[in-house]
């Protein structure tokens, strides 16, 4: 058992994390969360200087490149953008594919996809459940709402049946809608993906790392250094190279840009809960 004091759990309403965060006698905040609420959290920490670890919003690029298995790599990256449904911080949410294999790769992976069931998670044969509040239900909503209204191709799923109970989202995937979509430049948070066809390396480069946010990447390739070169190129806190949201506690998490300020985990997560101090002595003449 804890010493009385080490952990406290407190639970309220919406205005508790603003009165805990702007309190003068918390010493560290560290939150998770939308990149919105993230500003909000340092706002109220400045007030008293408090020190603040910040893992917020992500629009996490993966690149595939031609040599891959085809059929593997699209089942590895269906499950890499929608396990949960799409709730993960880390999951892929924009999915860019060499032109050579573009074709395949988008056939392999919506086959995948309408293999896959949706539906109330207590029952042992689904496989993904409900976008997880009406909020961000409706977010997804309008972001397959606007592709809808642009004209963008589907390769599967789409709006949702508003007739049926429960905030389910099929598997949504969007075929090679332009770079300034909505769907692109947004974290979606749910189970949609648009899928991003490139000729050149140095373009998919370029275009995973146009984005305010920073959080993960990935890269997927047979030959596993020019996977390697392309990574250590792209603007992210972690970058994997054919796996995704692989993580230990010894290794230090924390995102780029707008997707957060200190890391998490490993020996200089732990240095974000310290203060230094300098202690010199004189003895003597």
């Amino acid at each position: 058992m804890l010493p009385a004091g080490v952990l406290n759990v407190i639970s309220g309403s919406g205005g508790l994390g603003s009165w805990l965060t702007g309190h003068p006698g918390v010493d560290k905040i560290s939150f998770t969360g939308s990149t919105g609420t993230g500003r909000q959290v340092m706002a109220a920490a400045a007030n008293s200087l408090t020190r603040v670890t910040l893992e917020l919003g992500g629009n996490d690029p993966a690149i595939v490149l031609p040599d891959v298995d085809v059929k593997a790599t699209a089942e590895q990256l269906f499950w890499a953008a929608f396990s949960n449904s799409g709730q993960i911080c880390l999951a892929t949410k924009r999915l860019y594919v060499h032109a050579d294999i573009y074709d395949e790769f988008a056939r392999a992976i919506t086959d995948y996809a309408q293999t896959v069931t949706v539906g109330d998670p207590t029952d042992a044969d689904v496989q993904l459940g409900p976008v997880s509040n009406r909020n961000q239900y409706q977010t997804v909503v309008d972001l397959i709402g606007d592709a809808e209204d642009n004209g963008y191709t589907f390769l599967t799923g789409g709006l949702p049946d508003t007739s049926t109970a429960g905030l389910f989202i099929a598997p949504t995937i969007i075929d090679n809608p332009p770079e300034s979509a909505r769907i692109v430049q947004e974290e979606q948070f749910g189970p949609v993906l648009p899928l991003l066809r490139f000729d050149d390396v140095e373009d998919a480069i370029t275009r995973a790392n146009a984005s305010q946010y920073g959080l993960g990447a990935s890269v997927w390739s047979a030959d596993p250094n020019a996977a390697s070169d392309v990574a250590h190129r792209l603007q992210a806190g972690t970058v994997w190279v054919n796996e995704v949201m692989h993580l230990a506690p010894t290794v230090p998490f924390g995102g780029h840009k707008q997707s957060g300020i200190g890391v998490e985990s490993g020996l200089a997560g732990m240095l974000e809960f310290s203060e230094a101090q300098t202690l010199t002595v004189k003895r003597g003449k």
